[in-house]
C-alpha cells in the first residue's frame, strides 16, 4: 500500500519536473477547481470500466480509450502529459503483467496476454490526473 502511494507521489512530482526541464510551464486550466473535476472524471472512468456492460472487451477498452484522451484534452493538452501518460500506462501495465505471469496476482477473465486489455487506458488516466495533482501542488509550493 505505501509503494502504491510512493509511486503515485512519484509520478506527481514528474509532471511539474518535466515541465520546467522542456521549458514548458503547465499554463492550462491552473486552479483547483479544474484539478477535482479531472479528480470526478477519473473516478468516473474507473467506476465505467468496472460498471458496464459491452458487447465484448474490444468495445470497452475503445470507450475507455476515448474517455481517457478526452481526459487528457480537456484537463492537461500538453505534449508532456501525453508522454508521461502513456509512458506510465506501459510501464505499470508491464509490472501488473509481470505480476500476474509470476502467480502473484490473477485475473478471473483475462482477454490479452494474460491482462484485462482496458487496463493502460486506467493506468493512462491515472498518471494525467495525479500529474495534474502534482502541478497543481507545485504551482502553490512555488506561489510561498
Amino acid at each position: 500500500m505505501y509503494c502504491l502511494a510512493s509511486l503515485a507521489a512519484v509520478v506527481g512530482l514528474l509532471y511539474p519536473c518535466i515541465d520546467s526541464h522542456l521549458g514548458e510551464p503547465h499554463k492550462f486550466k491552473r486552479e483547483w477547481a479544474s484539478v477535482m473535476r479531472c479528480i470526478a472524471v477519473f473516478v468516473g472512468i474507473n467506476h465505467a470500466s468496472a460498471k458496464l456492460d459491452f458487447a465484448n472487451n474490444v468495445q470497452l477498452s475503445l470507450t475507455l480509450a476515448a474517455l481517457s484522451l478526452g481526459l487528457w484534452w480537456t484537463f492537461d493538452r500538453s505534449r508532456s502529459g501525453l508522454g508521461l501518460g502513456i509512458t506510465i500506462a506501459f510501464v505499470a501495465t508491464l509490472i501488473t503483467q509481470f505480476l500476474v505471469y509470476n502467480g502473484v496476482y490473477q485475473y478471473t477473465s483475462p482477454d490479452f496476454l494474460y491482462i484485462r486489455s482496458w487496463l493502460p487506458c486506467i493506468f493512462f488516466s491515472g498518471g494525467v490526473t495525479v500529474g495534474n495533482i502534482g502541478r497543481q501542488l507545485a504551482m502553490v509550493i512555488i506561489v510561498y
